[in-house]
């Protein structure tokens, strides 16, 4: 499945449980492998997930927790290790 980028662009992001996490700001990519690390969101207003990274206002999500991608980025909370 092929998904392009400008497709992406302010999503909204969710967690498994259905807590809104926030909008789709960038990716981030090995320029190397070609490989996506990480989602950067920005934050819904009052958002305050501890487990999440939060870096220069942002959350910092590992691509690997991605479940799916449609109307909505879904994060597995399962594999969110902090």
């Amino acid at each position: 499945m092929r998904v392009f980028a400008r497709s992406l662009a302010k999503k909204t992001v969710l967690m498994s449980d259905g807590t809104v996490v926030g909008v789709l700001y960038n990716i981030t990519a090995d320029l190397k492998t070609g490989l996506l690390l990480n989602v950067v969101v920005k934050p819904a207003k009052n958002s305050n997930i501890p487990e999440l990274e939060k870096r220069d206002g942002f959350y910092i999500i590992p691509f690997d927790t991605v479940k799916s991608v449609s109307d909505y980025i879904v994060i597995d909370r399962k594999k969110i290790r902090r």
